[in-house]
């Protein structure tokens, strides 16, 4: 991957819906040769698709809770199983495998408080494995970014 890739993608990360015209006149390439780089980077799986950003606020899930899960087991059965779980779990958007003293970070979106308790109790408490649960709620976002930092 060159410069003009990385232009490219950063393009497409600050605008999705830009059209290739657009796009090869951001990165200053003929369009022709935009759209080419543009499918080797989708074909390579280094694009790996568009979507949309909303708000979660105006769609109904305005709190975010940070869920850090420490395992009491670390056998390949314990982790593939919650891992397995985590993924089926709607409410949970994203799920990273941490150092330190939690062994995964989620983060959730959720309508209310009690809801977080019902999510707590009907579908994060099932899991086995779970030695303990730790939540931090935020209350504001100071930033949020799609575009990567420049290489």
């Amino acid at each position: 991957m060159d410069s003009k890739d990385r232009q490219i993608i950063a393009a497409l990360q600050q605008d999705g819906r830009l059209t290739n015209q657009e796009l090869s006149e951001r990165v200053a390439l003929s369009p022709s040769p935009c759209l080419r780089r543009l499918r080797l980077l989708e074909e390579a799986g280094v694009i790996k698709g568009y979507t949309a950003i909303v708000d979660e606020q105006a769609y109904g899930l305005p709190i975010t809770a940070f869920v850090r899960i420490r395992l009491e087991r670390h056998s390949e059965d314990v982790i593939a199983a919650f891992e397995r779980k985590i993924r089926d779990l709607d409410s949970i958007l994203d799920c990273y495998v941490m150092t330190g003293d939690a062994d995964y970070l989620l983060r959730v979106l959720i309508e209310s408080l009690h809801d977080y308790e019902q999510f707590v109790r009907t579908k994060l408490h099932r899991i086995e494995g779970i030695a303990s649960i730790d939540t931090s709620f935020a209350y504001g976002v100071v930033k949020r970014s799609t575009v990567f930092p420049k290489v």
